[in-house]
């Protein structure tokens, strides 16, 4: 008989952020969201220049946790769930550690997208979701293999899950997604009328 191994997986962490301690409470978070981006003047005029569709703080705020109390409360638990992460990821750390490196609120409108890319310079990114509407955008992941797939015939559409080239993730208000940084990913069209509300993050080794 043939032996068939998968080989050089791709991990996806998804938990609900309240697993590893006291989530924040996610009316208060969504205020937070929704204040902060009102007073960030720099912000907005970063996404007005740059034709981003909603707002993001990501060019703006680079001290959310000393700012806000409730970022400092959810920081907490991001650092449980990315040691959780990098424990199955087999990471020999040794006498460095991963620690935050960013953290921006993302609040996107209906028919706002935002565009494939990766994490350089980061081990591990992800996102926790504090408003998912109906029809809200799902995180779509995209296989690192494509680039080096140039004479490969396509997948059949009931491929299993290994297998496919884009995974599309649809989580839940107080879930979050980790990655290794090098993982490209997508926020194709947001299709609610309300808006889509995340909190996204990049993890050093330092």
């Amino acid at each position: 008989m043939p032996q068939i191994r998968s080989l050089f997986a791709t991990r996806l962490y998804r938990a609900a952020l309240s697993e590893l301690g006291t989530a924040p409470d996610a009316a208060e978070l969504t205020e937070s969201c929704y204040s902060i981006a009102e007073d960030d003047d720099a912000g907005q005029e970063w996404c007005e220049e740059n034709d981003y569709p909603g707002y993001t703080s990501y060019a703006s705020l680079t001290d959310l946790p000393w700012r806000f109390p409730i970022f400092a409360d959810l920081v907490t638990l991001l650092d449980a769930h990315v040691a959780a992460f990098a424990e199955d990821l087999g990471f020999d750390l040794g006498d460095r550690a991963l620690k935050l490196e960013d953290i921006w609120i993302n609040i996107l409108p209906e028919g706002g997208t935002h565009s494939s890319h990766i994490h350089p310079h980061s081990a591990i990114s992800g996102t926790t979701y504090v408003a998912m509407p109906d029809g809200a955008s799902a995180l779509k992941l995209e296989d690192p293999r494509l680039p080096m797939m140039m004479a490969a015939p396509p997948r059949r559409k009931d491929v299993r899950e290994d297998l496919k080239s884009f995974i599309y993730e649809a989580p839940k208000v107080g879930d979050v997604l980790l990655w290794e940084s090098w993982l490209r990913h997508e926020v194709p069209m947001n299709l609610a009328e309300e808006e889509r509300i995340s909190v996204s993050f990049n993890y050093a080794w330092t």
